[in-house]
């Protein structure tokens, strides 16, 4: 691995149109996990220029039937939902508004061939709700054990986030994006060399002492977000460099549930096994194993086995057991990765990492996935329910079963 490089991740806010897409197909999940902790659910959102249309398969008691029969008042709250999710990240424009955009809904029953594969039956386990390829990601860059440049670009749009709900920042508007490119020496951050951040703003703030406003504003959230000694003479800020950004979300640009799995996972620092995550139930492997493999890398890092971890898990439709698992410590391991994949075997908590064992070891059957569907779904704090893959409880096991 290089020591001494250049590299670069991004970030969307809330109100990007993709993220405004990821965060109601969450909702719906949410909403649908809160009726029936055994809902299927793979629900797709599309929005443009004031219209949000959903489409893909589900089923759970108080639903939806086999038949597609909607239970009372679903539909109503589906509708709802929606609005109140464009409502709280803040979307009154004319080009897009909670009450007033045209809504659709065409989610329908989930396939019976999908099902018979996936539900546990008298003589099988809980299969897989898809096949493919899973990794997670870990590396001691930061405290949250996660890529540094990605972690700034998470928390650069969360701080604006912030006060732009407070009101501290009344000239903002709810999309935006950031990127932070970090020189690193030694295989650690030095350095900022660039800084981009585009947000969509008030009308007159393009130009003049309210685009100084603007700029000044922007390069205080990032000085309050990063590491002073991080920032200095070599780092060049882009802010709003084409201009206006008046025009934005869904209104600007369509938006589309999981076009944004780089900026959810690991900001390129690491593979990505294709799946998007949000709109889905805990089943699919593309959300619950990607969470398990985030969890036993972050507790490799965090135990001291390896300075950075990735992992790999596989799966096939309708079969519990993984294919495989993979450990990757990149050189900075202080045990052998074969070592690290037999301990992980031996701890029996984790049940074999078939989608039961997952969910049944985090807890994984709850409405807790709209926190997750902006500014990133690992690196986050764990608290109660929500992000118990974020958890370390998991390195006494790993040491026990290393030693054994």
């Amino acid at each position: 691995m290089r020591s001494s490089y250049l590299f670069t991740s991004e970030s969307v806010s809330e109100g990007h149109p993709d993220k405004v897409a990821d965060q109601i197909s969450d909702a719906i999940v949410d909403l649908f996990l809160s009726k029936d902790p055994e809902a299927r659910v793979a629900c797709e959102t599309m929005t443009t220029t004031n219209r949000v249309v959903l489409a893909g398969e589900i089923r759970g008691d108080g639903i939806m039937d086999t038949a597609g029969n909607w239970a009372p008042g679903i539909r109503e709250e589906i509708e709802s939902t929606v609005r109140g999710v464009v409502k709280q990240i803040g979307y009154e424009q004319a080009g897009f508004h909670w009450d007033r955009l045209d809504f659709a809904n065409h989610l329908h029953p989930q396939s019976s061939h999908i099902a018979q594969g996936v539900d546990a039956g008298e003589n099988k386990d809980e299969g897989a709700g898809d096949q493919g390829i899973m990794f997670g990601f870990a590396c001691d860059e930061t405290p949250d054990l996660m890529p540094a440049t990605l972690d700034y670009s998470h928390k650069i749009l969360a701080e604006m986030a912030a006060d732009r709900h407070a009101g501290r920042a009344p000239f903002l508007e709810p999309d935006a994006k950031s990127q932070v490119t970090l020189r690193f020496e030694e295989g650690k951050p030095a350095k900022a060399t660039a800084i981009v951040v585009s947000t969509q703003h008030a009308p007159g703030y393009d130009k003049g002492e309210k685009q100084a406003e603007l700029h000044a504003y922007v390069k205080d959230v990032v000085a309050k977000v990063m590491p002073a000694e991080l920032l200095g003479n070599e780092t060049v800020y882009h802010i709003n460099p084409t201009g206006s950004f008046e025009i934005g979300g869904p209104d600007g640009d369509a938006g589309i549930t999981g076009r944004k799995i780089i900026v959810d996972t690991y900001g390129g620092a690491a593979p990505h096994g294709g799946g998007a995550f949000s709109g889905k139930d805990p089943t699919k492997v593309d959300r619950s194993a990607a969470y398990a493999a985030r969890y036993l890398a972050k507790n490799i890092v965090a135990a001291g086995f390896a300075r950075r971890c990735t992992i790999q898990l596989a799966y096939a439709i309708g079969v519990s057991k993984p294919l495989s698992l993979y450990v990757d410590t990149h050189g900075t391991g202080s045990v052998g990765d074969d070592q690290i994949e037999q301990a992980i075997g031996k701890i029996d908590k984790l049940g074999g990492l078939t989608p039961r064992g997952i969910r049944t070891h985090l807890a994984l059957n709850k409405p807790i996935y709209q926190a997750t569907a902006a500014y990133g779904h690992f690196g986050r704090k764990p608290e109660g329910d929500f992000f118990p893959w974020e958890k370390t409880d998991l390195v006494d096991d790993l040491k026990a079963a290393l030693a054994a």
